[in-house]
């Protein structure tokens, strides 16, 4: 049902309620930010979507601490979204802040981690080096096999994410 336009609507309602009524340092407001963020990372309108990203992540930065899963989410968003771009090191860059926070801050299986691995991963795939991807898939599979119903369709994602990269490295030897 993809009614983008109508949750922009609502988002920017709920951010002008929140400028209003909220110091700017608030992580409400920088949730607003990012929510408005992440449709337009869904239309796939990436300068959008990295500067709502980028005010929410600001806003975290100034008012959490610096190990909060908040920022990890939000540069977990970042890293994405310059993935997307074709701007790998950049992507890599946040991704890793991403994983440096999860690592520190979750159970070794929580699935938030693996999803790091895996978005790590498939920067590393766009990038052409495929062992660098199998082992982060690798560690993402671990992790959702551990956690996940076998069925789940995170399981099958990074299984056939590490089907390609064997290929490609099959392929380029």
């Amino acid at each position: 049902m993809r009614e983008y336009s109508k949750a922009l609507s609502f988002y920017e309602k709920s951010l002008g309620i929140f400028q209003k009524t909220l110091p700017s340092n608030s992580p409400s407001l920088a949730t607003s930010y990012i929510n408005i963020g992440s449709v337009y990372d869904k239309m796939k309108e990436y300068s959008k979507a990295l500067s709502f990203y980028e005010r929410g992540l600001e806003i975290f930065q100034k008012s959490l601490p610096s190990n909060h899963l908040h920022l990890a989410t939000s540069y977990n968003n970042i890293g994405s979204v310059y993935d997307k771009m074709g701007e790998y090191l950049k992507a890599l860059s946040f991704l890793d802040k991403a994983l440096e926070i999860r690592e520190k801050a979750l159970a070794s299986s929580h699935p938030d981690l693996a999803q790091s691995y895996n978005n790590i991963g498939a920067v590393y795939c766009d990038m052409k080096d495929y062992s660098k991807a199998l082992s982060y898939f690798e560690r993402a599979l671990s992790i959702f096999k551990r956690v996940l119903p076998s069925t789940h369709p995170n399981i099958k994602s990074v299984k056939e994410s590490i089907e390609i990269v064997k290929e490609e490295i099959i392929k380029n030897k």
